[in-house]
């Protein structure tokens, strides 16, 4: 037998375990060795003791009838070299992965990752598993008198992850350099965006922190989930949300159990600036006159989403002059809102639609009277503009119950101390 590459020592363990035991029907009698206790050699040499003992011509009733064993794939690999180290014994598994999906699953295997085997006590195959790069495994069972193959997706694991960072150009730059998911900044606009101005009020300075879910594979981030505690500190002015479950609806809340949640967003577009406000009059960049400019244009990306800023039904979504692609949305009351110069709508849009604040509606674009793209929003109150900066928002959340202020208190409670932590470290670190 050709000699083979010394097995690690974890490995070398599992495989003496099992050498024996599937040894015992083959065997009459085995030599046992040992050395005599310290107390009895201590006044002179160890002698070592052989004995003959009689074992059973098969397993004890109950012993182990299937057996595992690991490795790991290695570059070049075949089938067969793959089997053989894994002591299996079986034409008809070793013939099923040279052929098929098998096959090509087999060379798709990453070289260094784990493999185990699971055989009978004559060596033939009834399981084998494979790691997958991205944390995913290939697996082959027997069944009846062939083989299944399946990739099987680990369920990620969930983790909570405690982030704060500092504003100093702009909350874009922030949460990068604080390594806060794209997603979960969005999040925290939409947190607070009814009680900041994310595009007028952020000064260097300004601070936050963020408890939010992450799940792991293979000890890799894959993908961030909700945020699950915010502090958001703007000129000095402290605001916080907790998110609180309550049977199948969840929402975020201040700590005294008031609803963060307010009847419109104040921007209905993220990590954007405003390229003009406003105004009673400015010149027209297309027109080259004066003339009143009754909403304000976002600057952005092309194919940038717009959100609705509130809950509402579409009134018209088509071409007007000079707004090109628009939606104007109707909301309760007297309200209603405009959206300019889109590129396209969301898909299935169409007049008479229902959408939640916060849904996509269209994308940013520059049809009509537009020198560049950008999101042209006005805010009007029974069909007169006015300024979505200044107006008077209408509030119409509601907290906390009497009767469930106990339950959020205590459910909360955790993330409010996370939070605490989180804020004690900024302080300590202005200090």
């Amino acid at each position: 037998m050709l000699p083979q590459k010394p097995a690690s020592r974890s490995r070398k363990i599992a495989l003496r375990g099992l050498i024996i035991w599937s040894a015992l029907p083959l065997l009459g009698v085995v030599a046992a060795f040992g050395v005599m206790p310290q107390t009895i050699m201590a006044s002179g040499k160890p002698r070592i003791l052989v004995q003959s003992v009689s074992l059973p011509s098969s397993l004890p009733e109950g012993g182990a009838s299937t057996f595992w064993r690991y490795d790991e794939v290695r570059r070049g690999d075949s089938a067969a070299a793959l089997l053989r180290r894994l002591d299996v014994a079986d034409s008809a598994a070793e013939h099923y992965l040279r052929r098929g999906r098998a096959a090509a699953a087999f060379r798709r295997l990453t070289p260094g990752l784990a493999v185990d085997a699971e055989t009978a006590a004559d060596g033939s195959l009834l399981l084998l598993r494979c790691a997958q790069k991205g944390g995913g495994q290939l697996q082959i069972a027997r069944i009846g008198s062939g083989f299944a193959i399946q990739s099987l997706t680990p369920r990620p694991e969930q983790r909570i992850v405690m982030r704060t960072g500092e504003i100093r150009t702009s909350l874009f730059e922030a949460t990068d350099a604080a390594g806060l998911p794209e997603s979960t900044a969005n999040q925290l606009t939409d947190i607070f965006g009814s009680d900041i101005d994310f595009h007028h009020d952020l000064a260097p300075g300004d601070r936050f922190s963020v408890v939010y879910e992450m799940a792991y594979s293979n000890d890799e981030p894959v993908r961030a989930g909700r945020i699950l505690a915010a502090e958001f500190i703007n000129h000095g002015r402290m605001y916080r949300a907790l998110y609180y479950r309550n049977g199948d609806s969840g929402n975020y809340y201040s700590p005294e159990g008031n609803s963060m949640r307010r009847t419109f967003l104040r921007s209905p577009v993220t990590f954007t600036r405003i390229s003009s406000g406003y105004s009673a009059a400015r010149f027209h960049p297309i027109l080259h006159r004066w003339k009143a400019h009754r909403g304000i244009d976002f600057a952005a990306p092309m194919g940038t989403g717009v959100e609705a800023t509130a809950d509402g039904t579409v009134a018209f979504a088509g071409v007007e002059r000079g707004y090109g692609n628009v939606v104007i949305l109707k909301h309760k009351g007297s309200f209603s809102t405009l959206y300019a110069h889109l590129s396209r709508f969301a898909r299935g849009l169409h007049r008479g639609e229902h959408v939640s604040q916060g849904e996509v509606i269209a994308y940013v674009g520059m049809t009509g009277w537009a020198t560049g793209p950008h999101l042209h929003y006005e805010f009007r109150v029974n069909g007169t503009p006015r300024n979505p900066a200044k107006v008077p928002l209408p509030d119409d959340s509601l907290p906390i119950s009497n009767a469930q202020r106990q339950a959020f208190l205590d459910g909360t409670q955790d993330l409010s101390a996370r939070l605490r932590l989180l804020h004690n470290i900024i302080l300590a670190q202005t200090d």
